[in-house]
């Protein structure tokens, strides 16, 4: 697979594959935020056979749809790769005492080990959250350390710890 990145300046980024099916894939990230993907004819690579306008809104929800779900496999990846690091979703209840606090308030890597790589919110991912990065329940956080870790980190955001 080939990815070619032109600046388009004024416009956005125009993003060029050529996907293993031998078809051509073109989207512009434009500035505003929208998004354009073009599907190319194999016989004529400068002939469009569609495309696709989304809203600044609709390319977010596209990203999210295409991106959280890679970012979690890719932690998960990489847990069976290093032995002992293991990758978790652990999900903010309702009554947990971290509820409309800042994730930093958890403590996550002083006691327990884990990192905290993500933060879903519904369609949302916050990738590399802060300490500030304020926690609602139905979050669930994507985090890296050991199986125990884990357990305990998860016992630590519902209360019981």
């Amino acid at each position: 697979m080939d990815l070619e990145e032109t600046l388009l300046p004024g416009v956005g980024v125009r993003y060029e594959m050529r996907c293993s099916s031998g078809q051509s894939l073109g989207i512009v990230v434009q500035r505003e935020g929208g998004a354009e993907i073009s599907v190319y004819d194999a016989r004529d690579p400068d002939r469009a056979t569609g495309i696709f306008r989304l809203s600044p809104e609709e390319a977010d929800a596209v990203a999210e749809v295409l991106g959280a779900p890679r970012l979690t496999q890719r932690f998960a990846d990489l847990s069976r790769e290093v032995p002992g690091l293991e990758s978790g979703r652990l999900t903010i209840a309702p009554d947990s005492p971290f509820v409309g606090r800042p994730l930093g308030d958890t403590r996550a890597r002083t006691l327990t080990g884990c990192s905290i790589v993500a933060v879903v919110r519904g369609m949302d991912v916050v990738p590399s959250p802060g300490p500030e990065q304020l926690l609602q329940a139905g979050d669930v956080l994507v985090a890296i350390g050991s199986d125990s870790g884990l357990s305990q980190l998860d016992r630590r955001l519902s209360g019981q710890e």
